[in-house]
């Protein structure tokens, strides 16, 4: 072997070389060392119908785990660290799922949710709050501004991942829910009109059965309680805006007052928690 490969002294000029090679070694001979290069995270790329998600915080930690959890079950993720940001990334990145982060520098969450609304490309777009304010004026101000969901913090990736599935879900096959719903220990038969709880059938008139299969079909809206009445009554009745929440009242007392939860100032959603 030649004298090339006999380690050589060290000189001052050499001390940032050498200073580099001071990792671990795996010995082949007493004369070559091999140092091994350190593991890389491969990327997988997304399918290519994958959901794009928009993860929009100001906590890189939060950031990092959100995009690991998402990357891993398939989902194309892009982010954000701030509203500003993210309103002028969204666009160019056309995403199905937005998630987003209420207290941010530059543009808070509830003022980047109303300027993405306001974009025809995002009209539909599913939009998650994702913050440590448990407030109820921030709940409120958040769904007036157009949010489908509020997740408090911390997140726990298991529920959120549950929660994204179920939308994928209703979302790729939307006849899904149009017949059966089964959700949170009821199963509503929309041909049959009828509702069952582990079993045993719980009658309920025609329009207490509306507004329970209405809310449970879009479990992560919140509906205010004018446009309850336009979709159960219509506009070609006459009814009180009260009435909603006489029925409401009405259909908990049947079911259980869990399962339609209250968001005030603003109208009525369907409970997914247990």
């Amino acid at each position: 072997m030649p004298d090339a490969w006999c380690a050589a002294p060290r000189s001052p000029g050499n001390e940032n070389v050498t200073r580099r090679a001071r990792r671990p070694g795996v010995l082949l001979s007493s004369r070559l060392l091999f140092y091994p290069k350190p593991p890389r995270f491969v990327q997988q790329p997304a399918h290519p119908n994958a959901y794009k998600i928009l993860v929009v915080d100001d906590d890189p930690d939060i950031v990092e785990l959100l995009e690991y959890n998402l990357r891993k079950e398939g989902y194309e993720v892009a982010s954000a660290a701030d509203g500003r940001q993210a309103v002028e990334m969204a666009p160019g990145f056309g995403p199905d799922i937005i998630l987003l982060d209420v207290m941010m520098p530059h543009l808070d969450g509830i003022a980047a949710c109303r300027q993405l609304r306001e974009l025809p490309k995002f009209k539909d777009t599913y939009i998650i709050f994702l913050t440590a304010r448990a407030e109820e004026f921030s709940e409120v101000a958040a769904f007036e501004a157009g949010a489908d969901d509020f997740i408090a913090k911390p997140i726990k990736p298991r529920a959120l991942l549950g929660r994204l599935a179920a939308f994928v879900r209703r979302d790729k096959d939307p006849q899904q829910v149009s017949d059966t719903i089964e959700i949170n220990g009821l199963t509503i038969d929309r041909t049959g009109f009828a509702v069952y709880q582990e079993g045993r059938k719980i009658s309920l008139p025609k329009k207490e059965f509306e507004l329970l299969a209405f809310l449970a079909a879009s479990p992560h809206k919140v509906f205010g309680r004018d446009e309850l009445l336009q979709n159960i009554w219509g506009n070609d009745v006459f009814v009180l805006v009260r009435t909603v929440d006489v029925h409401v009242r009405k259909v908990r007392e049947k079911v259980g007052d869990h399962h339609i939860q209250t968001i005030k100032g603003v109208g009525y959603k369907f409970n997914t928690d247990n």
